[in-house]
This record gives structure tokens, sequence and C-alpha cells, in this order.
């Protein structure tokens, strides 16, 4: 427990002792002068039970007074998020309704407006190169505005999204060495990448992310040049770097046609690439190949809870126990002598 006010307290519980003291001494006088006057006095403990109710209640209401607290732990979410959204040409199949990237956009808009202010948000759109387009904030309107923005183009690598987001998340360079580490990342066990993708990889990625792109808000990066990168290494990297990966499966099994520059190209799910970077990383797999499914992402994604401890001030419970001991301290006083006081 802590005192905001120890001197409140002392000095409270100096009036309660001295009051207890006077009690007990009034007390004592009173029997001692009915035993010189030859008549035996009664127990003193139950005409006193008012006066000891009556003291408590004072010593209980300086300790509120002096503003007590105690730390209790308390879980809430807390940290970043970055919604990492495939925008490829795959993504404009009309197999999940009205297609892909329309029905990711919707459930990327409802998954930001279910997060709480704690909750930093940036969004990462990428084809063949990760590109920031709303560096971590706040401010969930922007990341929702960039969400709106999002259009389908070029082909898709997923290890650039992940280098892309893992470079939102710590603000800097990422830069992965031909021996699949990323020297000076450091530890992010609060960030989250939420991968919205059908898992059509294009290939490698750039090893590095950051410096100039497509942005908006106060900043953002793309890709930079650099020797290829494959999903699982940059996975493997957000493992290192305690970054967890949930991945959203947008599209069907059966998959359709897609056309892009005059050819008719057939595109399917590929949920078995998006689950092996969830599980490399410890994150989850959800398939949405209907609306349903997708508007439920909000609420099944399970953000990392981050525990502290806060104050919880225990002044009003401890003034209501005061003022119930003094009424109950006057009822006594009052049924045994009569009088109030």
């Amino acid at each position: 427990m802590n005192i905001a006010d120890p001197a409140l307290l002392v000095l409270g519980l100096l009036v309660a002792a001295l009051l207890a003291w006077a009690a007990v001494a009034v007390a004592r006088r009173r029997t001692a002068a009915l035993a010189a006057a030859g008549v035996a006095a009664g127990s003193g403990r139950g005409r006193l039970a008012g006066a000891w109710f009556t003291i408590a209640g004072i010593a209980v209401l300086a300790l509120a007074v002096a503003g007590p607290t105690v730390s209790i732990p308390v879980s809430h979410a807390k940290g970043t998020v970055i919604l990492a959204v495939d925008v490829s040409g795959s993504m404009a199949a009309t197999d999940v309704a009205p297609s892909r990237l329309a029905a990711a956009k919707q459930a990327a808009e409802a998954f930001i407006n279910a997060q709480p202010g704690s909750v930093d948000i940036g969004v990462v759109a990428f084809e063949q190169g990760g590109i920031e387009t709303a560096i971590p904030s706040a401010d969930h309107a922007t990341s929702a505005a960039a969400v709106q923005r999002l259009n389908t183009g070029g082909g898709t690598s997923l290890g650039s999204a992940i280098v892309a987001a893992l470079s939102a998340i710590t603000r800097k360079t990422i830069t992965i060495t031909p021996e699949g580490n990323a020297p000076g990342i450091g530890y992010w066990p609060s960030a989250t990448i939420v991968l919205f993708s059908d898992g059509q990889d294009g290939g490698g990625a750039s090893t590095s992310a950051g410096g100039a792109g497509r942005a908006s808000g106060s900043g953002g990066g793309g890709a930079s040049g650099g020797s290829d990168v494959d999903a699982g290494t940059a996975a493997a990297v957000a493992e290192q770097a305690g970054v967890h990966i949930d991945t959203v499966g947008v599209g069907t099994a059966a998959g359709t046609t897609v056309e892009a520059d005059g050819y008719h190209l057939f595109t399917a799910l590929d949920a078995a690439t998006l689950k092996s970077i969830s599980q490399a990383t410890g994150g989850s797999y959800r398939p949405a190949s209907n609306a349903s499914e997708l508007n439920g992402i909000a609420s099944s994604i399970d953000l990392r809870l981050t525990v502290s401890r806060e104050p919880l001030p225990l002044a009003g419970a401890l003034i209501a126990l005061a003022l119930a001991l003094l009424a109950a301290g006057a009822v006594l006083t009052v049924a045994r002598t009569g009088r109030v006081v």
C-alpha cells in the first residue's frame, strides 16, 4: 500500500490515540468515583462500545484522507500492429465478393475501428516490394484512410512485405544478412503483423526496408536494393525479434481467373504458405473465403496483452467504512446513554 500524505495519516492516528486514551481515563475516573461513593460500577466494556466504534471510525477516516492506493496488475491491449495488405494483381479476383482486395480492405478497416487508442496501427501495402503507406500511430483515422486508398497492381513478395512491416515497427532500415539475420533489429514482443493475402508469392524480396517509398501520414518506406530473401527467412527474422505474424488467407482453394495485361491467369488461395509464415512466428492463420469470415477477423485476432501495475485508490472504500463505524458508534452511544455524545 502506498500513502500519498503520510503526515495526515500520522496526525489522524494521533488524534484517534488521544481520544482512546481520554476514553479509558474517563472510564477509570468514573469507576473510581463510583467505588468511593460505595456504588458498584457496571462493566465499562459495554458502556465504552460506542466510543470505541467512533474512535475506530476516526482512525479509518485518517487513513482515507491520507490518500492510500494499492498497485494491481491490469491486462490491456497495448503495442504496435502493422496491417500488411496484399495489393498484387491476383487480389482483384472475385472469388471473394466483391473482390479479394475490397473484402480485405473492409476487414482491415473493421479491425482498425475495433482497436483501443493504446494500440498504434500502421499499414503496409505490398506488391513486388513492401511499401509502407502509414507509419504506426495512435491516429487510427490515418490508418483507415491509408487502407481505403489501396489499389491492385504488380506482383507479390511476401518476404518483402514482412521486411517492410518490421521496418515500420522498428522505425529504421532492416537489413537481412545472407545468413538470415537482422543485426540490431531489437526485440519487440508487443508488436504484431496482420497479413492479408491470397498467399501467391511472387518470389524473393529486398533484404532491406526503409528509405523513400509511397507513403502517407508522417512518413513511410518501402523495400530498397539488396539481395533477395524469401518469406520463410523474413518470418524467421520476425520470430527472432519477438514479432508475431497473424495471416489471413483471402481467397478460395477452388480459385478463379483474373485478367492482367490482356491475359487470363488462374489464381487460388495458397493456405500452406500463409500457415507456414504464421506458425514460424507463433502467430495464427485464419481462412477468409467469404465476406462473413472476413468480417469476423476484427474480433478473432488476439493482440498481445501487456500487464502493467496501476494504482487503485482506496479512499472511497475507507470513507464508507469510516462512516459506518461512526454511525455504529453513535447508535450504541444513544442506546446506552440516551445521548449522542
